[in-house]
């Protein structure tokens, strides 16, 4: 893959239902075609599962089958949220709804709090870690920050898990957890701290999700709104949901299976806030009927990459391991993976930096650089490194984009300048659009060459020195584009989260690289007790660490470099071995598993039941015209099944018949002629002149009830047949009403 061109930062929306499609490989069409649930997508790393489900939603949408504002898609961050939006808005299916579990629960809380309870929600505890250190204090239980933090963390998987304070010691034993503290404590520290919000009114993130569940429980009424409102979901990133969050999506679904889920069992990494791939693994088991939908080839990596992936899990254990992904890189060939041994720590953050310089100084931007580790403490050491050398960096987690405050500074004296930069002399010298945006952010400190050293300064620099590349990409791809235009496209954007690069190396924990890609990764600090980390004993642990390797690995589309070191600090005992999951894959240490990974799973499609033979309601796709095949999205053209300018073999004298027949029909029984059928539907008869019912009732139009009451008569006029008088049955029921037109 290349780098983002002009006309991939601002595509044009497709101009048809089919364009949607246009570019998808077969798997990825097939999901995106596949618009009736139950669907399951297993989608390895890179492989493109955003794209397969972002196109599947705006090709339903497009193709007039699914309605945006009945449509909701659940993630598990505000950023894959704001992207997958961003997408859709691109794809021209604006009005979907693409939210995190908690948005989209904490948004139907509010709406239906005042009829379920009354008054308002209770306040939302934007942190809870405070409340948690007062209730531990009432315990007169005494923790440090860093046991604060854990047993925080303990709380949020009790509630997640659906566990209470009196059963939390009991859980922690059966789900063979190592808590921080004395599991009795722990659970008085737990139900103190409910106890403090109920006193306060106030709720936590996992309150609401359980109170929306206990609401959508017990109102049956409310519950029904909701599935009247939702009718079709689609999960990402399915082999993270929690049982709470299973439980709601239950309860959104209610009987029905209308659900697409996408996700990979070879990626759950967060087992420890409540995560668990079993609902994944478990889906064929709960929808035998299940479409599911293999996505195999890795558009991000090249061969070299993958092959070491593949190798990696080649040696993992446990049922994610027996459902895993064999990876087929679809890049040409790259470099291999560098292995790199160092005598210590600083040796080996030093050593990194360098080779980072170099990746610049051959022309890698920085941004599309990388250093992983595996806990964040671990960072300091290369900050320092990569600022020794001169190369700017920035740590993965800080303020959303949009978010900070030198860009909300900056949105609003753009916004100024748009409306007012006739009279503003910082204008007087611009020339393009670009140049206007250079000069006004230069009122705010911008200058073309950033400052010298990290820290809060260069940060300010880093968003600045954003928005002026978006300004030039912006103008690259639209060159009449105004200030104005491109303050629009700011607006769009903060509200979708789809922020531009910060140009810098990314320092950030394997765990919050997750989603993420750049060209050049470098996997550091790869020693045994840190990879896996020391305080992983049981084997699913042991797994779930090996997984975590893995997810970094697939991160990187071109360089991949893996180092260790054998001491802490210099001089020290070179007493550290690398990390066990290396054994075999790098050199001299034991066999290359350059075999293919037996009983992985290849690409491709299982249609569940329906492929064995079992009964099931057929599939409502796409309707597309019988004579150009053209995908349908005019609810004329689709009784019609045919484009409005597309050919007509109609039955003319036929037509008029069916016409005078609907008159009488229509008089007789009081109605209005389309209660009967519609000139549509005429249409289509005439032009189909069916001549059994089965045939007749494929016709769109002609319901259960219409064709009970007026098939025998509209068959016998297709048949050329006279009628022998009008029908007896003129007073039952009356014409369908018009949402059977």
């Amino acid at each position: 893959m290349t780098p983002a061109t002009d006309s991939s930062l601002f595509p044009q929306v497709p101009d048809s239902p089919d364009a949607v499609l246009d570019g998808l490989d077969p798997e990825q069409r097939e999901v995106a075609t596949a618009l009736n649930g139950p669907v399951c997508v297993l989608a390895g790393a890179g492989t493109g599962k955003t794209r397969a489900i972002t196109h599947r939603i705006a090709y339903g949408v497009r193709a007039g089958i699914l309605q945006p504002a009945s449509v909701l898609a659940v993630t598990f961050t505000a950023r894959a949220a704001g992207e997958m939006r961003g997408r859709l808005r691109q794809l021209g299916a604006g009005g979907v709804q693409a939210r995190t579990f908690h948005s989209a629960a904490l948004r139907q809380l509010q709406f239906f709090w005042p009829k379920a309870v009354g008054g308002e929600v209770p306040r939302l505890l934007e942190r809870k870690i405070q409340l948690v250190a007062e209730a531990a204090a009432r315990c007169r239980i005494r923790l440090d920050r860093n046991e604060l933090r854990d047993v925080t963390g303990e709380i949020e998987w009790s509630k997640v898990t659906q566990t209470v304070p009196a059963d939390y010691p009991a859980a922690v034993v059966k789900a063979g957890r190592d808590a921080p503290r004395d599991p009795a404590e722990i659970g008085q520290i737990y139900g103190t701290y409910e106890q403090l919000k109920r006193d306060r009114g106030t709720i936590d993130f996992e309150d609401v999700l359980l109170l929306t569940v206990g609401v959508l429980q017990d109102r049956h009424d409310i519950a029904e709104q909701v599935r009247s409102q939702y009718q079709h979901f689609v999960v990402d990133e399915y082999q993270d949901v929690s049982p709470l969050q299973q439980r709601l999506l239950d309860l959104w679904l209610g009987d029905r299976d209308s659900l697409c889920v996408v996700g990979d069992a070879s990626q759950t990494i967060y087992s420890f806030t409540g995560a668990t791939p079993d609902h994944l693994l478990n889906f064929r088991t709960r929808h035998p009927n299940a479409t599911v939908v293999k996505l195999v080839r890795d558009y991000r990596s090249t061969p070299q990459v993958v092959h070491l992936a593949n190798a990696l899990l080649s040696q993992a254990k446990g049922r994610a391991a027996e459902h895993r992904l064999e990876l087929v890189s679809q890049r040409e060939a790259g470099p291999e993976p560098a292995y790199v041994e160092y005598a210590d720590e600083p040796a080996e953050a030093e050593g990194t930096a360098r080779r980072i310089r170099d990746l610049i100084a051959s022309g890698v931007p920085a941004g599309e650089i990388a250093v992983l580790f595996r806990i964040n403490a671990q960072s300091e050491v290369y900050e320092q490194a990569l600022a020794d050398v001169g190369v700017p960096y920035q740590l993965r987690g800080a303020e959303r984009f949009f978010e900070r405050p030198e860009v909300r500074e900056a949105g609003i004296k753009l916004r100024g300048a748009a409306r007012f930069g006739s009279n503003d002399a910082l204008l007087d010298d611009a020339v393009d659009l670009p140049s206007e945006v250079r000069a006004v952010l230069s009122d705010m400190g911008w200058t073309g060459e950033p400052p010298a050293g990290s820290g809060a300064v260069r940060d300010r620099w880093e968003s600045l020195a954003a928005l002026v590349r978006l300004a030039e990409d912006f103008a690259r791809a639209r060159p009449s584009a105004t200030l104005a235009d491109l303050v629009a496209e700011l607006d769009e954007r903060a509200n979708v989260q789809h922020a531009p690069t910060v140009e810098g190396v990314t320092l950030a924990s394997l765990h919050a690289a997750k989603g993420l890609e750049w060209d050049a990764v470098f996997l550091v600090g790869l020693t045994e007790g840190m990879m896996p980390i020391t305080y992983a004993k049981s084997d699913e642990q042991i797994e779930e660490e090996r997984r975590l390797l893995y997810v970094g690995v697939t991160r990187a589309r071109l360089h991949l470099g893996l180092s260790w070191s054998l001491a802490r600090s210099p001089g020290g005992r070179a007493s550290r071995r690398p990390s066990r999951f290396l054994s075999g894959l790098r050199p001299g240490s034991g066999a290359s598993a350059g075999r293919r990974v037996p009983g992985a799973a290849v690409g491709g499609v299982e249609r569940g039941a329906e492929a064995a033979g079992a009964r099931r309601r057929k599939p409502r796709g796409p309707a597309r015209c019988r004579v150009c095949n053209k995908t349908l999205t005019d609810a004329g053209e689709m009784k019609l099944m045919r484009c409005e300018d597309c050919p007509s073999d109609l039955d003319e004298a036929l037509y008029e018949r069916l016409r005078d027949w609907r008159a009488d029909q229509a008089g007789r029984l009081s109605q209005p002629a389309y209660c009967v059928f519609t000139d549509k539907t005429l249409m289509a008869i005439a032009e189909a002149v069916p001549g059994t019912e089965a045939e007749l009732a494929g016709i769109s139009g002609v319901g259960r009830r219409k064709l009970d009451r007026f098939g025998t008569d509209v068959l016998a006029l297709c048949a050329g047949e006279e009628l022998a008088g009008a029908s007896e049955d003129d007073s039952e029921d009356g014409a369908e009403n018009s949402s059977e037109k």
